[in-house]
């Protein structure tokens, strides 16, 4: 297998696990996915959308398996609960702040009614999925300051390389009082000596200062920051080429939450905290003709290197994200330090 570019962590010396990555490091990794963004930081603005494509194609009329994990129900997301229930992805994936969700949602409505027009007439409606953390504290949220243009600009821009840190729907976010934002990572491994990847890009916007617990059993803590109550979230999406059904992927999901509790996470009250995961195997055709329909699905008994991938991918995501960010100062007074640079000696 190539080896896998420097990430922001690796370059600290921070490994998670011992799983091999792939090339990118990135969600990139799995063939087809794609990531945009679009930031604001004009004046007290820290926000912005970050666009996830998992495949080229149309998605309303080729379908994804997917399946959503609420680790904790903190939170304002949209689109989940026919995702639960049909288990499959036809839209692209929108991340931005709290307040953004709506204008996220009529991006995606349009979008998908302009490349399919017999949406809501012809056939039914479309569920775009929206996903959300409050980066408040930074930013000017009650702005109301994104609109459907800069939700298009996030989708028109994806590709397979993507900028990780304080860029898009990760520009004004948090992590253990440190600077948050979007990161990914991504493991490779093999099955039936056929060779998957799983990737995982996290919108990491929780945690309390002082609990972060890096690899190395060293544990951050920003100057001056107290201990106040869990009020973060955390979006994690998941993607992998392996062929398996939504209850699987509901199941490795689910392991999402054990990157967060290396990291010394621990779901507070008010933290939203949502893995969604979805496999590019199989295409579902929305205009299916036939009754039934034959699909190649993981053994349920050698799941556990993606449960294993999943909690490795997304404990190196969430580091990426802080490393990534510098230090910023926001609206009003507020500021975050960089992890980077606690890392580097500057604490």
């Amino acid at each position: 297998m190539p080896e896998a570019s420097l990430s922001p962590a690796r370059a600290f010396g921070l490994v998670c696990g011992d799983l091999p990555a792939g090339p990118l490091n990135t969600i990139g990794d799995v063939a087809g996915v794609t990531v945009g963004h679009k930031t604001l930081t004009a004046g007290d603005l820290r926000t912005g959308f970050t666009a996830i494509k998992p495949h080229q194609g149309n998605l309303f009329r080729e379908k994804l398996v997917a399946a959503v994990d609420v680790i904790n129900g903190f939170g304002k997301s949209a689109g989940l609960i026919q995702v639960e229930e049909l288990g499959t992805l036809e839209t692209p994936i929108l991340l931005t702040n709290t307040f953004g969700v709506g204008t996220g949602l009529h991006a995606l409505i349009k979008r998908a009614i302009a490349e399919n027009p017999e949406i809501g007439r012809e056939t039914g409606t479309v569920n775009p999925v929206v996903m959300e953390c409050n980066d408040g504290h930074l930013s000017d949220i009650q702005a109301l300051a994104l609109t459907e243009a800069d939700a298009l600009f996030a989708l028109q821009s994806t590709a397979p390389h993507f900028e990780q840190g304080s860029v898009g729907a990760g520009t004004g976010m948090s992590a253990f009082g440190f600077k948050g934002g979007i990161g990914s990572a991504s493991r490779v491994f093999k099955l039936d000596e056929r060779t998957f990847t799983l990737g995982a890009l996290v919108l990491a916007n929780f945690g309390n200062p002082g609990d972060l617990i890096l690899p190395d059993g060293r544990k951050p803590h920003p100057k001056g920051s107290g201990s106040d109550p869990e009020r973060g979230s955390v979006i994690i999406v998941l993607a992998t080429d392996a062929p398996l059904e939504s209850r699987q992927l509901k199941r490795v999901a689910r392991r999402s939450g054990a990157g967060l509790a290396r990291l010394g996470a621990y779901y507070g009250n008010g933290s939203g905290d949502i893995a969604l995961a979805f496999s590019t195997a199989h295409k579902a055709a929305h205009f299916e003709e036939r009754d039934f329909i034959s699909r190649e699905v993981l053994n349920e008994d050698r799941i556990d290197v993606l449960f294993k991938a999943a909690a490795e991918t997304t404990q190196e995501a969430v580091l990426n994200s802080m490393i990534s960010s510098p230090a910023m100062h926001g609206r009003g007074r507020s500021n975050r330090q960089s992890l980077a640079d606690w890392l580097r000696g500057g604490r």
